[in-house]
């Protein structure tokens, strides 16, 4: 999967650009608040629909315009797709893929995939739940297109369970429909389960063989997927979570109506990470938790390459600059064999290291 030329139109402090990538490695190089990051924004909302940092497409259209344009010529399984995003203020955007209308971010997904690793990304293993959740959740919304119509239904019927919770003090007729989003998260939550299980089995064993690679063999990494209490096997089929989780959700009924708080479901998943059997975010040391969440993310890009046979557009955001020599060495040594776009903000020797180009942006402009 590569990207072959990108093209700006009043996207963040865009005006009028367009830039012809190498299909190996793209140096980006630029003091900070240039538009380094919005390069690579741009790229990954072509990919996923929605942008990595912001809410909503308006926070991604520039500064006193009225719409932006994003478009990509990509080569993916072999094929050559043009994608084009067209976002405005007023009214909804429209996406096309090959001039066909792209109704669903799962729909892009399925064109070509991108694995971002931004310096927050060091801290994954140190982060509450949350970030792990959507760690498993990014990956997956691109990897499998039912999960991703999955989990907007499980949030779509947990945030009317959640207005139910907090409002029904003032109208007590709210609580009668309450079983309703209840059956939804339970239903939608039983397909969840299995594909976080069978995602997390396979990036244990990739991170695994990484995390070891990058200690010298000094240490072993472990993860385990922990959803609900009463889910005994996550791997099981459908009619046996949903029972399971139905249990879990009628012994929480009235702590979620005390707290007026959504208590039960998959939306309180984690993915435990432990480093020589102790657990990572509580005991380990910071080298020893960069080099976990290292071995997640390139984990990750290998699952993508096993599910498309090819591997995925990878984008380094100024992470190598947060690593010891020991740990760029590691990554540099493992991004071969596909396109790979780093930012940076002095050239150095990469594209000799990797073969590739260089690209310097100053406020907005692509040279």
């Amino acid at each position: 999967m590569r990207i072959d030329r990108l093209e700006l139109e009043g996207f963040r402090n865009y005006g009028q650009e367009a830039a012809e990538f190498d299909p190996r490695c793209n140096v980006i190089c630029g003091e900070n608040a240039q538009g380094k990051t919005n390069l690579l924004e741009a790229v990954v909302y072509l990919s996923r629909g929605r942008s990595p940092r912001a809410r909503t497409d308006r926070e991604i259209i520039g500064f006193q315009k009225d719409a932006a344009r994003l478009s990509a010529r990509v080569e993916s399984r072999e094929r050559m797709f043009q994608i084009q995003a067209d976002l405005f203020r007023g009214h909804r955007r429209k996406i096309t893929v090959n001039q066909v209308p792209v109704k669903t971010n799962a729909a892009l997904a399925e064109v070509y995939h991108t694995v971002l690793f931004q310096p927050e990304d060091l801290y994954l293993i140190r982060e509450g739940a949350a970030a792990r959740r959507r760690f498993m959740d990014t990956a997956l919304c691109q990897l499998r297109p039912r999960y991703a119509a999955a989990l907007a239904a499980y949030e779509r019927a947990r945030e009317q369970k959640t207005r139910i919770l907090r409002d029904f003090g003032q109208r007590s007729d709210l609580l009668s429909a309450l079983p309703e989003f209840n059956e939804q998260m339970i239903r939608f939550g039983a397909v969840l389960i299995p594909y976080r299980h069978q995602f997390c089995l396979r990036l244990a064993e990739y991170a695994a063989l990484h995390h070891r690679e990058c200690s010298g063999g000094r240490e072993t990494l472990e993860l385990r997927y922990q959803t609900v209490s009463t889910v005994e096997d996550s791997g099981a089929d459908g009619d046996t979570l949903e029972g399971w989780l139905r249990q879990h959700m009628e012994s929480h009924r009235e702590a979620e109506l005390s707290s007026r708080l959504c208590l039960s479901g998959p939306h309180k998943d984690d993915l435990l990470v432990a480093v020589d059997g102790r657990e990572a975010r509580i005991y380990s040391s910071q080298g020893q938790t960069r080099t976990a969440a290292l071995a997640l993310k390139l984990a990750e890009r290998e699952i993508y390459r096993n599910a498309a046979g090819e591997y995925p557009v990878l984008l380094l955001d100024d992470v190598l600059s947060e690593l010891d020599p020991r740990r760029q060495e590691f990554v540099l040594n493992r991004i071969a064999g596909g396109q790979v776009f780093i930012t940076c903000c002095e050239e150095d020797r990469l594209p000799d290291l990797l073969g590739g180009r260089v690209f310097h942006v100053e406020r907005g402009e692509i040279r």
